[in-house]
């Protein structure tokens, strides 16, 4: 599969996210030098629970839980983030700005 070393390198990058933290799809697609694949990085992540990755710590660019209905149960990704700290109303994250981890300038 082609993109499996694609795959890989997402995981790898979404397990360095900080507990606490968020980033976003895009973000993890231009540190891997592909901008534009956000959504690739996404599909990645759907495949990410055998891989041990903290996939909830990835939102949209506005903080959007976008990736939610990828998690089993209701409120999963809501639920895992909040027992880190990270506030939701209405499946955005609160404080995005404070929270976000941005791979390029923290690697």
């Amino acid at each position: 599969m082609a993109n499996e070393g694609f795959f890989q390198k997402v995981y790898e990058v979404a397990k360095l996210i900080p507990y606490g933290r968020i980033t976003s799809y895009g973000a993890i697609a231009n540190y891997l030098g592909a901008s534009g694949s956000a959504r690739m990085v996404g599909w990645a992540l759907n495949g990410s629970d055998k891989e041990n990755v903290p996939a909830h710590r990835v939102v949209n660019r506005k903080g959007l839980l976008t990736g939610k209905h990828h998690f089993q149960g209701t409120n999963l990704m809501q639920q895992l983030l909040e027992s880190e700290g990270v506030e939701v109303v209405d499946n955005q994250v609160q404080d995005f700005d404070k929270l976000y981890w941005d791979p390029m300038k923290e690697l």
